[in-house]
């Protein structure tokens, strides 16, 4: 009588343990074919957060290529942007190329530091205020991540 007991109870966990990896399956292959939305705000002239961001960026667009990525740049994050100042134009220019990452820069922010749109590199886009931007997408459910140090 026993033996039936112990049997019952070893095929019961047998096929819970069965049930479990299976839905652990579904759930990394779910994880896998999700398309992430991040937004990313970059407030900084530092040359090495602009590099260290393009690191990030190429990563993630590596991991998950469908990931859909928007950059929004402004008061001193213009700096990446413009083409007399930015370090990573290059690499931009690649990581942009995979049609998933956008990169913006803020209308006030040009406006309070004088900035021309001219002065701009022609993969950025505009929005015309970062943190409205940045607060609309992240009402949309996209991820919000401050870049920098």
């Amino acid at each position: 009588m026993h033996m039936k007991k112990f049997f019952s109870l070893l095929m019961l966990a047998i096929s819970g343990f069965s049930v479990a990896t299976a839905q652990q399956s579904q759930t990394e292959t779910a994880a896998k074919t999700r398309v992430h939305q991040i937004v990313f705000q970059l407030t900084t002239d530092d040359t090495l957060a602009h590099k260290a961001l393009m690191k990030q960026l190429n990563n993630i667009t590596s991991v998950s290529p469908g990931t859909k990525i928007d950059v929004i740049c402004h008061g001193p994050g213009l700096s990446m942007l413009m083409t007399k100042k930015t370090v990573v134009h290059d690499k931009l220019k690649d990581i942009q190329s995979r049609k998933s990452v956008r990169f913006y820069a803020c209308e006030f922010s040009l406006k309070e530091r004088h900035v021309s749109k001219e002065e701009i590199i022609p993969e950025s886009g505009y929005v015309e205020a970062g943190i409205i931007a940045i607060v609309e997408r992240q009402e949309q459910g996209w991820t919000y991540i401050k870049s920098g140090f």
